[in-house]
């Protein structure tokens, strides 16, 4: 895995192209959930897109991926490549969990599934995404979207954490897919800005499927995350400049909320 990507390494079984995002992780982890709940099966090979390279743009992968984003999987056995990690997460639950192990054969749960795979797809990751670039990543600090999406970021978790007050998983009562892709997210709630300890419900839930092997397998896929919920709470209390940076972030996203008189509601 040390040398640079530049096209496919298989031509049978599974083959994925991802990165330690959360994007990545949901498919890593349901990968590894069924290769242990079916001895091993389905195989897959996976190669390490380094998104900072924008290996992701090339054109032998967006041959695959027109979208140029990860992840990718091919399925060389049905010569099929599909994008969108919802898309893969229920892809493989219909041709790879025949007992039905991660989802439901059919309706009303099944629909329920998609449903919050769907919220996941449309509301927690693009708006957590927005909230990490503003919280975060930006060179300018500006307020207002910081507020915006952390504040949007915290809606969405209350709507989970209500979800779950009676029931420890989001479907059924059931581990699913549903719950994987949400998740993947929600694992890396503090590097948004998002205290996950104020939501009860949503951090026993996420401990419960944290508590997993496989889980743990799938997140370490192509190295083990540092903002990711357990390490980051771990570097905060072991490395001083960290813990000192998070502060002053935390500082600035508390004074934007307070600028535009931001008050935490749900739904």
């Amino acid at each position: 895995m040390s040398q640079r990507p530049s096209g496919l390494i298989a031509n049978k079984g599974l083959e994925l192209l991802t990165w330690g995002t959360p994007n990545g992780h949901k498919v890593q982890i349901i990968l590894e959930e069924l290769k242990e709940a079916y001895n091993g099966k389905p195989e897959y090979v996976w190669q390490g897109i380094n998104i900072s390279e924008n290996i992701q743009k090339e054109s032998w992968f967006t041959k695959h991926g027109p979208n140029g984003r990860i992840p990718v999987l091919i399925d060389h056995d049905k010569d099929i490549s599909l994008m969108e990690g919802g898309a893969i997460l229920t892809y493989l639950a219909r041709n790879y969990d025949p007992e039905h192990k991660f989802s439901f054969p059919s309706d009303p749960e099944l629909a329920k599934v998609e449903q919050w795979v769907t919220f996941l797809q449309s509301g927690v990751g693009p708006m957590q995404g927005q909230a990490n670039h503003f919280y975060r990543l930006a060179k300018e600090r500006i307020p207002y979207p910081t507020q915006r999406y952390v504040g949007e970021t915290e809606r969405l978790y209350g709507v989970l954490d209500a979800q779950l007050a009676s029931a420890d998983y989001l479907v059924g009562n059931k581990y699913t897919i549903a719950d994987i892709a949400n998740f993947s997210w929600v694992n890396v709630a503090y590097f948004a800005g998002v205290d996950l300890a104020k939501f009860s419900n949503l951090h026993k839930w996420w401990q419960r499927i944290w508590d997993r092997p496989a889980v743990k397998k799938g997140v370490a896929i192509p190295s083990e995350s540092k903002f990711a919920n357990e390490a980051y709470q771990h570097r905060l209390k072991t490395e001083d400049e960290f813990r000192e940076n998070e502060e002053k972030l935390k500082k600035l996203g508390d004074e934007a909320k307070e600028k535009y008189g931001y008050k935490y509601a749900s739904p």
